[in-house]
């Protein structure tokens, strides 16, 4: 029975996002260099592999169905942990140039092996925290993407007028019940609410007020 349950999971996340097959291959050595590794280090608390796929691919994905990724160059992943929503993303969309976001020494040494084993190129795995990294202002980046990482306080310092990248967009994961402070409405460009296994989420779009 769970065999099937996990079979049905795949089979699921490929039709919805028209992946290829060697995009699916990608994803299953993702999941089980996840599994494995987790065995060694905390890097997230689900370790069963059909929740990997619902809980973090299928709602990584899930932003395609805000923003046409295909229209951007490079999307930078804040707080990546174990590389959600980024590397999905990436598998996705094998154009974009991408800058994992990652302060954690454990969760960078993992992003870099998960990178190189599933043969990803233009990613920049960066060991910074959120604030060096923007004062620093080194990379290009038109979409920042904040799953599970910070609050919006922190992440909506971008818009800044001396920041460099006061013109790119950002999207925040956010749960059901999530409301935006009053001072920050003016930022709010989109929002889309989406269910992801039992779960009822939002994805909000930010971007520079007018």
């Amino acid at each position: 029975m769970k065999e099937n349950k996990l079979n049905t999971t795949w089979k699921s996340l490929v039709r919805k996002y028209s992946l290829n097959e060697s995009q699916e291959a990608q994803f299953r050595l993702y999941a089980d260099l996840l599994i494995s590794w987790n065995q060694k280090f905390n890097l997230t608390a689900i370790t069963d592999e059909a929740e990997i796929v619902s809980y973090h691919f299928d709602d990584s994905l899930k932003l395609s169905q805000l923003v046409d990724l295909n229209t951007l160059e490079s999307i930078a992943d804040v707080g990546a942990g174990a590389g959600f929503p980024g590397v999905p993303l990436k598998i996705m969309y094998p154009h974009l140039k991408l800058v994992l976001i990652e302060v954690n020494g454990k969760k960078v040494e993992f992003l870099n092996h998960v990178t190189q084993e599933l043969g990803l190129d233009q990613i920049e795995v960066v060991q910074l925290d959120w604030r060096a990294f923007i004062r620093e202002g080194q990379y290009q980046v038109d979409l920042f993407c904040a799953r599970a990482s910070l609050q919006v306080e922190e992440l909506v310092r971008i818009f800044k007028p001396g920041c460099v990248y006061k013109n790119a967009k950002l999207v925040y994961w956010a749960a059901q019940n999530w409301q935006a402070d009053p001072k920050f409405r003016n930022l709010i460009a989109d929002k889309f609410s989406y269910t992801v296994g039992s779960r009822n989420r939002n994805l909000v779009l930010f971007k520079q007020g007018e």
